[in-house]
């Protein structure tokens, strides 16, 4: 698994803990990751802040991106509102990689109050690991997607 560009993460507090063992697991693997918060915990904060965040990131530089909240939802809400993401939220390695090979997913969302870190390292590795399928029949699912991004 080689990543160039890097993968964007954030979370809200409810994420934060997981999201802080996901880094030192990048930092080991040498995987590129920016955080773009939050970068202390704190229980007011807000995950559409984070979603958008970690969502303009993705699609400014057609990277990838990892949301984590109490259990997904909100940030994978939130992060689907931005034109060019398609994330999912997911706590199963099987769906992570369909999303990618049939969807294309660009953002993975994590439940970090449902999973712990080797559940999180096992779902991110099968993201990352899987491409976009080849068939015909998934690039025109995801060019309908695109377009109806583009009539709102």
């Amino acid at each position: 698994m080689e990543i160039i560009s890097p993968i964007f993460i954030g979370s809200d507090h409810a994420g934060f803990a997981l999201k802080k063992k996901i880094k030192e697991y990048f930092d080991d693997k040498q995987i590129p990751y920016q955080d773009v918060g939050n970068f202390v915990y704190d229980t007011d904060d807000d995950y559409p802040d984070f979603a958008l965040a970690v969502a303009t990131g993705v699609v400014e530089n057609n990277s990838l991106g990892i949301l984590l909240c109490h259990n997904g939802v909100g940030v994978c809400i939130a992060a689907n509102k931005v034109k060019g993401i398609r994330a999912v939220n997911t706590d199963s390695p099987d769906i992570a990689c369909e999303s990618k090979h049939d969807d294309d997913t660009n953002v993975l969302c994590l439940p970090g109050g449902y999973i712990d870190i080797e559940q999180a390292i096992e779902i991110i590795t099968a993201w990352l690991e899987t491409s976009f399928g080849e068939d015909a029949r998934y690039q025109r699912r995801v060019d309908k997607i695109k377009k109806i991004e583009n009539k709102n």
